[in-house]
């Protein structure tokens, strides 16, 4: 299915991921459309809940242009929840008032995770309906970016019923019955392939794996349990789609460690948290990958001057992007509710400014 979309205006965040020159470092923002933004918080309201806003493609379109409008970032993300595959797995996905997202029915025993099956089609239709929508509303200005969460992260969510510190129960049954988890992650991974596929027909035009909870994960466990599962995703992804490549981002939050392995993923980029040094990183996987990233949430509760220094010093970390090595500006992960709208002001216009300069002294 081929949908009539407006010609790309601004390419820049594509061109990076794909390592091509740039004018400047593209960036945009995880969690970029959320409740920092007043606009966000109000149209929340009006929704009535969180799954009633991400349900509904028209509110799921409203949110993602927001930032949009509102900064001159490089990308938008489909706004959504990587919960909504194992809800649409008939898990029950529900939000309780203040904390975070829990499942009516988690994966306890054998039972519960031999019964698992991919979401039937049409129960996330909800989301490919937003996506192509958005796609229409931001009317090539930037490119629109799609996503899912990981194999392992989903499987943590499904097998605790919670978000978690200790992850004792996934961890149990890993180690116990690494039979059921491999079918859970298995399950996973068939469904994903399946969403973000969807997702690439819909209209999005890079899509981005979140591994939210690879970092929890021993060595050797990481690359058995999420790695390998990821892997095999970014290899049966569309690559190309209305005759552009379609190019995907792998992140593992804690996973600096493993920045060699992840690169070999296939994936044209790797998005990188705060605790990894971006020159290093460069250094580790040159030419091979993109990298994404990689300014901690929290500096943006900094003083403008102090944001301005921390971005050129990030800048800086990189380098200037010579042919086939490719950078996106990014977070080390999302941004926090409680930041200064003014102060994501100042980090675009720096990251943009001083990118820019940092290429013409170069040149």
């Amino acid at each position: 299915m081929s949908n009539h979309f407006a010609l790309l205006q601004n390419d820049t965040f594509l061109k990076a991921l794909l390592r091509e020159p740039t004018d400047y470092t593209p960036l945009w923002l995880m969690r970029q459309a959320g409740r920092y933004l007043p606009e966000y918080r109000a149209t929340r309201k009006n929704a009535g809940s969180f799954m009633s806003l991400a349900k509904n493609p028209q509110f799921a379109t409203e949110v993602t242009l927001q930032p949009i409008d509102r900064y001159a970032l490089d990308a938008a993300i489909l706004f959504s929840d990587i919960l909504t595959v194992p809800d649409a797995m008939g898990l029950g996905l529900y939000f309780e008032e203040g904390e975070g997202p829990k499942f009516e029915r988690p994966l306890k025993d054998e039972k519960d995770v031999m019964a698992l099956k991919k979401p039937e089609a049409g129960s996330l239709q909800y989301v490919f309906d937003a996506v192509t929508e958005i796609r229409r509303a931001l009317n090539g200005r930037v490119p629109l970016i799609g996503f899912s969460g990981s194999p392992w992260t989903l499987a943590c969510y499904m097998v605790e019923g919670q978000g978690s510190r200790e992850f004792h129960k996934v961890k149990t049954m890993m180690y116990q019955r690494p039979d059921l988890m491999h079918h859970i992650l298995r399950t996973n991974a068939d469904a994903v392939v399946e969403y973000l596929n969807a997702q690439i027909e819909a209209g999005a035009q890079a899509v981005m794996i979140f591994d939210s909870w690879g970092g929890a994960l021993a060595d050797a466990a990481y690359q058995e349990f999420s790695l390998s599962y990821m892997q095999d995703i970014v290899q049966r992804l569309h690559k190309e789609q209305d005759g552009r490549r379609v190019p995907s981002i792998v992140f593992t939050k804690g996973g600096g460690l493993w920045l060699e392995q992840i690169a070999q993923t296939g994936a044209e980029a790797v998005g990188l948290d705060w605790t990894m040094n971006l020159g290093q990183a460069r250094r580790l996987v040159g030419d091979r990958v993109a990298l994404q990233g990689n300014l901690d949430p929290a500096i943006l509760f900094a003083k403008p001057d102090q944001i301005r220094h921390l971005v050129k010093e990030t800048l800086d970390s990189y380098g200037t992007p010579n042919a086939g090595h490719g950078h996106v500006f990014n977070l080390g992960h999302g941004i926090s509710q409680f930041t200064p709208p003014e102060s994501v002001s100042v980090l675009v216009d720096m990251v943009h400014e001083y990118s820019r300069q940092q290429r013409q002294n170069a040149a």
